[in-house]
């Protein structure tokens, strides 16, 4: 099968989109299909992917970084794309989380008929409330013009396919997110940044994503003043000044990845997210496949991955004090930690990539069937 992947971000980003994309693409290679990827350059990036080592083709689009937001960019008007939707000879185009370069994808795929699975990933409704107070309803119809269009578009969770159904979008299937069980794992676990982070053997709270006002990080604060506790902040962007003046005593360690990453998550004794607009919320279950024991907001992805009091703990969606509450219940608790962790991980066993690869491969099969039936 011949597949072009049109995603809006791509390594070396470092999002839930981008890295979707990366494991969609890499499990394609491994079953013996032909994936192409394309998506926006990165600063002063031509065509050529910089990663000359991928065993499949990626073409950068020139894009420009959004305003006010430079770790995300735009990409802008090109004919590279249909001419390499062409060149490929796709039997689908799968779209990753479109909405600038994957609208033009799914307008290429219906003007040369190719069939297109579009794959809901980011609450761009919710984004547009948080950074403008405004344009939550042009978000969506734009969400549902494109989706709409598509032949298939696959919901990463329960919530997410809710809010679809609600805004009218048509033809939504459930498709989860796998997680990498090999490389975060609780074995990565290391004394010595343990105590590099928390030299004094305090309890050891960690947030990894990014940093931006949709996150809400600042949560955090009361947890920063509970007595025994570090807070430590894994990730970059536009919100890092306010959250270090609003975290005092928080480490702060910048942008992680890979097993360097892994080696973080298995050194926390709790994983606390905060933000309440998760269409999935992978760092959930990178904490869970750790071992580490999770605290999410009540709302989104979350409601899927944690199963309140034995995976890990459900609070109120921006309520800080609810966050610090439960960070003080499994700090007095050390048994009741340990048995979140290994539920967590049990939980999230079979969750590979490889076994949801297949499930996407699945979904391209229908649809090219469907497509089929409907010719004859």
């Amino acid at each position: 099968m011949r597949v072009a992947i049109v995603t809006e971000s791509f390594p070396p980003d470092v999002n839930g989109v981008a890295h979707c994309a990366l494991q969609t693409a890499r499990h394609l290679h491994r079953r013996g299909h032909h994936p192409l990827v394309i998506a926006p350059a990165g600063p002063g990036e031509g065509p050529a992917d910089p990663d000359a080592s991928r065993p499949y083709p990626v073409l950068r689009i020139p894009s420009l970084p959004l305003p006010g937001y430079p770790q995300v960019r735009v990409a802008l008007p090109s004919r590279r794309l249909a001419a390499a939707l062409s060149a490929h000879r796709a039997d689908v185009v799968h779209l990753a989380g479109p909405f600038v370069l994957g609208a033009r994808g799914m307008t290429t795929a219906l003007r040369l008929r190719i069939p297109a699975v579009a794959v809901y990933q980011t609450d761009l409704g919710g984004y547009a409330r948080t950074y403008f107070g405004a344009g939550e309803n042009a978000a969506w119809r734009r969400i549902r013009a494109v989706h709409t269009a598509a032949d298939r578009t696959l919901a990463p969770s329960t919530a997410a396919a809710r809010d679809l159904d609600d805004h009218g979008v048509p033809r939504v299937r459930l498709w989860p997110r796998g997680v990498d069980t090999e490389r975060f794992t609780p074995e990565r676990r290391d004394t010595g940044l343990r105590r590099t982070l928390a030299p004094g053997g305090e309890l050891i709270v960690g947030y990894v994503g990014r940093l931006a006002p949709e996150k809400n990080v600042e949560l955090l604060a009361p947890v920063c003043a509970l007595p025994g506790v570090r807070v430590v902040v894994v990730g970059d962007g536009p919100s890092e000044p306010a959250l270090r003046a609003a975290l005092p005593g928080a480490r702060f360690l910048g942008r992680r990845t890979g097993d360097e990453l892994a080696r973080v998550f298995a050194s926390l004794d709790l994983f606390a997210h905060t933000g309440p607009q998760e269409t999935f919320c992978q760092t959930v279950q990178e904490a869970q496949a750790s071992g580490v024991p999770v605290i999410a907001p009540a709302a989104g992805g979350p409601l899927d991955l944690v199963d309140h009091g034995r995976t890990g703990l459900l609070v109120p969606p921006r309520d800080a004090a609810a966050v610090a509450d439960a960070v003080s219940l499994l700090a007095a608790d050390p048994r009741l930690r340990s048995a979140l962790g290994r539920a967590g991980r049990e939980a999230v066993r079979g969750r590979t990539w490889e076994a949801v690869g297949d499930q996407l491969i699945t979904h391209y099969t229908e649809v090219l069937a469907a497509r089929t039936a409907v010719a004859a």
